[in-house]
């Protein structure tokens, strides 16, 4: 019998190979993501803008979510039925769903975080995004008492709500960061600080662990979350970086695995040198001008409808941003199939020539431009490179056509949007909206005269305010659409806002990442993404 040679020489090696195996196999999977801005919160009830919902959407969980694809998919619940006439839900939480710290997660959760939306002592932004709930409206205007709010537990499993009249979109509204639940006990507990690291509750696929603010947040995988065994990821950390550029220098060093938000202008780059990794998405978004309607010039429309026929769409979609826009002169953007085509402005359909003559005439008539009194005009605009050179691009329009004085201010996003939404006043704001669901109501709502949040121009019209409250009280959704195109054909005419661009959503996205799908709604859990090796 022949004996076998060891060689122990081999055996290290192969015991080496076997332990670098085990620690390659162990390495935390960790997805790095270049965010855009710096959260103004992590509270659900004062949050309203795309860079606070990917965080918030990462660490909680409504009772709906758009899954990788875009289609809206069951979350928190399991399922739901709705009654014949439209107007009751109720939904059946997931047996196995809990929060971050073990306790079951359960239908009187739902009920203190929609009483908590709605309660005016909360002073959420989205309030008003939950009215079609019963009540909800005279709940948040402090006529009646939270209790009376159309959200109830039939059980720890099962909750019912009521709403005001059959809203086809009500699904869809639940997947908004505003339906997001809330844990009482956290909240009773720690107060305001119940968004903190170590601190927070959460019931989405990963848990808050880290956040520096201007440089980072961190979040792990959340061990109690009842799909954990298909999530891939052990960390998330999210970097609030406003610079695209510095951004995109990340990417490319290999530090970022996502970025959203890139310089236009480098797409052919990028796209050339990256091939598959720049993503243009189709999106149900508008770019646009607020005219601050409460204060002179900006009070007068015909001055508004001046400066919006003066801008230039073709050169701002092309030039500005290589065709990864397209020109806008609705606020209603294409693509939502219950409204159509869009309502445009009648000079819309003009030569860009013959629109600034005739903006020249009608300024004219308002008493400004050559023969009149100066105009003089602030434009705020968000931090951004592309914003930059939109803002710089229509003041330029502007000097031209009107020999106005144009003055650019910016902040960084959080404040931008802080200003705005608190009634600051001003002359000429950008802003964006990205819609909270595929109905043109997403749009119009914004320039209710109600609306104290996001009618940042504080546009005030009769005769708009009852149409939108003829469409929210039409069942007839024929007759409800046309209804929609009649506010949009007044609200354009008046011009509170200038519609400039439909907006693309600018993704860079590694190669390594896989479960990465384009969606007109943008969502992008991570909790649907992975990475290679």
């Amino acid at each position: 019998m022949r004996r076998q040679k060891f060689s122990f020489g081999r055996v290290l090696s192969v015991g080496a190979l076997c332990l670098g195996m085990m620690g390659a196999a162990s390495a935390e999977r960790v997805l790095h993501r270049a965010n855009g801005g710096e959260p103004q919160t992590l509270d659900q009830a004062h949050t309203s803008i795309n860079i606070e919902e990917f965080i918030l959407k990462d660490l909680f969980e409504g009772l709906t979510v758009y899954d990788a694809t875009g289609t809206l998919v069951p979350g928190a619940a399991q399922g739901w039925t709705i009654s014949p006439d439209a107007t009751v839900y109720t939904f059946t939480l997931r047996p196995q769903a809990k929060w971050s710290d073990g306790s079951d997660l359960t239908a009187a959760d739902f009920v203190f975080s929609f009483r908590r939306i709605e309660d005016p002592k909360t002073a959420a932004g989205y309030a008003n995004l939950l009215y079609p709930i019963k009540n909800a409206e005279k709940v948040n205007r402090g006529e009646l008492p939270v209790e009376r709010l159309g959200v109830e537990a039939l059980g720890a499993k099962t909750l019912r709500i009521t709403l005001e009249r059959p809203t086809p979109f009500f699904l869809q509204l639940l997947t908004n960061q505003s339906a997001l639940p809330v844990n009482e006990a956290s909240l009773k507990k720690n107060g305001k600080d119940f968004i903190k690291p170590g601190v927070m509750v959460s019931n989405g696929a990963f848990r808050l662990v880290g956040y520096v603010p201007n440089d980072r947040l961190t979040m792990a995988k959340n061990a109690h979350y009842w799909d954990a065994g298909h999530v891939k990821l052990d960390k998330v950390v999210f970097y609030p970086t406003e610079d695209q550029s510095a951004s995109v220098r990340r990417f490319e060093a290999g530090e970022m695995d996502v970025m959203f938000g890139y310089p236009a202008d480098q797409y052919k780059r990028l796209s050339q040198r990256y091939p598959g990794q720049a993503h243009v998405e189709t999106a149900l978004a508008t770019y646009y001008y607020a005219f601050d309607t409460r204060q002179p010039p900006f009070s007068d429309v015909r001055v508004r409808r001046a400066l919006s026929m003066a801008i230039d769409r073709d050169f701002l979609a092309q030039e500005i941003y290589g065709g990864t826009r397209v020109p806008a002169y609705a606020l209603v953007p294409p693509g939502i199939a219950s409204y159509g085509a869009p309502t445009a402005p009648t000079f819309a359909a003009l030569p860009q020539l013959e629109r600034e003559d005739r903006a020249l005439a009608l300024m004219a008539r308002a008493g400004y431009g050559p023969g009149g009194k100066q105009l003089e005009i602030e434009v705020r605009y968000n931090t951004s490179r592309d914003h930059e050179r939109v803002a710089t691009a229509v003041a330029d329009m502007w000097k031209r056509v009107f020999g106005a004085k144009v003055k650019l201010v910016n902040l960084d996003v959080s404040s931008h949007y802080a200003y705005l939404q608190e009634g600051g006043k001003f002359n000429v704001a950008r802003a964006g909206w990205i819609a909270d669901y595929a109905d043109a109501e997403t749009f119009l709502g914004l320039s209710v005269s109600g609306n104290q949040t996001f009618n940042y121009g504080r546009f005030s019209n009769a005769a708009y305010d009852a149409l939108m409250k003829r469409s929210y009280d039409e069942r007839d959704p024929a007759v409800r659409a046309r209804t929609l195109h009649e506010a949009e054909a007044l609200l354009m005419q008046e011009q509170p806002m200038a519609p400039l661009l439909t907006i693309t959503d600018l993704w860079l996205v590694s190669n390594r990442v896989k479960g990465w799908h384009d969606n007109v709604v943008n969502q992008h859990l991570s909790r649907f993404l992975s990475l290679s090796e």
